[in-house]
């Protein structure tokens, strides 16, 4: 090569060096020339949101969004089916105009109408840490809420209707985000108006800053503010009914303990039924959700009873570092008006009779529910649907839909129980009310290995082939912290633990357990005690066929544990089960094959529901307790583990 050439490339290779230069140092140069104007601009709003989401439409072309649908002036506490419209059959309804501004259908477009509303919950993914029985701190990966968390921390679903979804969150019992930083939404004594304790973090009412909302729209640094670090376990609790569409938002905040780990994280409901690919959350078959993004999972709520969900990444790893939640979807046979005989209501052969009558509409005159072949001549002939969930029972037991006639008579902490003029509540669509109960008492079980806890949080990879559970969990906690409420937190009961006066925990308000995390702040990271408690004659009378009847709890149990299987029993006080992994215990003539127990056994990735009933129950403690022995310890100290009490009182 001659001298001239070799000096033209050493040129061409120098401007292709100072073009490189110019890549990297220009937009760092422009940067730093914009900062304080960047910096003007964010003193007098929130930080944009990037692509984080914060959506919940107040109507689709199924729910419109009257308030008999959960839309604006809906009464939704204490319990949000509360606020749905009565079930009285399908309703062929007509749509000629979208929810969406002017969007018509033409031709109109046809829908069967059963009921139901839009219901949203946002979560974010990251880690956290929770407090063991022994007092041991653990290092988590976990979601968290990012909605309803005021409900999630007194021990409800953080499912909401968007009349509450879609509202800026602020709680006067909390003013700060969880991370200590200033919510915009509180004045320094009280929530600005238009806030809800269990509104969406990040949500930005339409009218406050208009000239950023029409690109952004999400306050990201609320959510970041309030998701890092906040993980809990369980993952928050997610509730809806039969007939609800329910859209979950996921954000993935990263995590601060790990910030060289680029995790990505997914939802996973185990056991849904039709559940599309795109929405499944197995990244194999769909997306998952990369640090500082957020997707929305859109399910049309199916089959009543008992689900889970969890991170579909890598989830040997995932779960057994906390990433799972739990989950329930009510029947439509608690939206059943009061006096409705539930057989017809299920079985009615739909021939131009009044709803709750044999020839009224019906769960069966529903192609999605129907069971049966024939309709309307012989609707109640048994089919060959072995897949159907709730077949009609085999004969009518004249069971009518009640009503609780008073509040809860001891005065339950519980959120879950009933209060005056609710309807009475079944875990399945079951046409003779035989699954009827009082309180829901999800449960979840779980299993934690501190050294691959603590691997995860320093470095990968973990010992895959050595993990071994050393602290056993109900609802996140080993006993005895699954019944720690302070003592006379509930009347009629002695127990308790001692809670300091100045830094109580668990709260004595809320009965969470909260924990000290790295950066020094406290975040409830075990929302939901086990305490069961039942009164010996507060049941609906006669229901149970005798003078004076007991409660009955609905136990919804699930086993997310990823090493073994898991045993819990209870003494003196049998279970009924009535359904496994969704599906009620009934074969497909109609016939009840429930099971009267002490003692149920879950794999990794089963539920169940059972009852337990306190009608002709001796007051008195008794336990929910595994018998596997070496499972009721912390890290191998006695007394502890997988236990929880069930308190009857008179």
């Amino acid at each position: 090569m001659s001298g001239a050439g070799c000096v033209g490339n050493v040129r061409k290779e120098a401007a292709k060096a100072m073009r490189k230069i110019h890549r990297i140092w220009l937009p760092l140069f422009l940067f730093v020339c914009f900062l304080p104007a960047l910096a003007s601009a964010q003193a007098k709003i929130e930080q944009g949101g990037g692509s984080f989401r914060v959506q919940c439409p107040p109507a689709t072309l199924r729910h419109p969004g009257m308030t008999a649908t959960g839309g604006a002036g809906a009464v939704v506490t204490p319990h949000p089916e509360s606020a749905e419209a009565p079930y009285t059959g399908p309703v062929v309804r007509t749509a000629t105009k979208s929810p969406v501004p002017g969007w018509t259908f033409t031709p109109a477009l046809t829908l069967v109408d059963n009921g139901g509303a839009v219901k949203c919950q946002q979560i974010s993914g990251g880690d956290g840490y929770m407090t063991e029985a022994d007092g041991n701190q653990t290092f988590m990966f976990s979601f968290g809420p990012l909605s309803g968390l005021n409900a999630i921390e007194n021990g409800q679903p953080g499912t909401q209707f968007p009349a509450h979804f879609d509202n800026p969150y602020c709680d006067p019992a909390r003013p700060n985000y969880n991370s200590g930083q200033p919510n915009p939404y509180f004045s320094g004594s009280a929530c600005l108006p238009g806030t809800d304790p269990n509104g969406a973090v990040g949500y930005v009412p339409p009218s406050s800053n208009p000239m950023v909302l029409a690109s952004i729209g999400t306050d990201g640094a609320a959510i970041m503010n309030t998701g890092v670090m906040n993980g809990n376990i369980p993952g928050p609790l997610m509730a809806f009914d039969e007939d609800d569409e329910f859209l979950l938002t996921l954000t993935n905040v990263g995590m601060i303990m790990r910030p060289d780990l680029f995790e990505q994280h997914t939802v996973h409901f185990h056991g849904y039924p039709n559940a599309s690919s795109f929405y499944d959350g197995v990244p194999d078959a769909t997306w998952a959700i990369n640090i500082g993004g957020s997707a929305t999972y859109y399910y049309f709520a199916p089959d009543a009873g008992t689900y889970f969900w969890h991170c579909h990444i890598t989830p040997p790893e995932h779960i057994q570092m906390g990433m799972a939640g739990w989950l329930y979807v009510r029947p439509r046979q608690n939206r059943v008006p009061p006096g409705t005989n539930l057989y017809y209501a299920m079985a009615g052969n739909n021939t131009g009779g009044a709803f709750g009558t044999a020839t009224g509409p019906s769960q069966q005159s529903d192609l999605r529910t129907a069971c049966n072949p024939g309709l309307p001549a012989n609707s109640t002939t048994p089919g060959p649907d072995i897949l159907c969930s709730a077949p009609t029972p085999a004969a009518n037991n004249g069971f009518v839909q009640g009503q609780h006639a008073s509040s809860d008579p001891f005065g339950r902490p519980d959120p879950q129980g009933y209060v005056a003029g609710d309807n009475f509540k079944y875990v399945y669509n079951d046409g003779d009310g035989s699954t009827r109960y009082d309180i829901d008492v999800p449960i979840q079980i779980h299993g934690f290995d501190p050294n691959f806890h603590f691997v995860g949080m320093t470095f990968n990879p973990e010992g895959f082939a050595d993990m071994k559970d050393k602290y056993f969990l109900l609802n996140g906690r080993s006993y005895p912290d699954t019944i720690g409420l302070p003592a006379g937190s509930v009347p009629g009961w002695t127990g308790g633990v001692a809670s300091s006066t100045t830094n109580p925990n668990p709260s004595p308000t809320t009965h969470a357990i909260s924990t000290t995390d790295s950066d020094t702040l406290m975040r409830p990271s075990q929302p939901d005690s086990l305490l069961i408690v039942l009164s010996a004659s507060g049941g609906p009378p006669g229901v149970c066929g005798q003078a004076v009847c007991g409660q009955r709890a609905a136990l919804r149990i699930d086993n997310l544990d990823v090493v073994e299987y898991q045993t819990l029993s209870t003494a003196g006080i049998p279970m009924l089960m009535v359904g496994f992994n969704a599906k009620i215990l009934r074969d497909q003539a109609g016939n009840n094959l429930y099971i009267k127990t002490n003692s149920i056994t879950l794999g990794g990735g089963e539920s169940l529901d059972a009852i337990i009933d306190s009608t002709n129950v001796p007051p008195g403690t008794y336990f929910l307790y595994t018998p596997q022995l070496d499972h009721l310890s912390n890290d191998a100290e006695n007394f502890g583990g997988s236990m929880a009490e069930i308190v009857v009182i008179p």
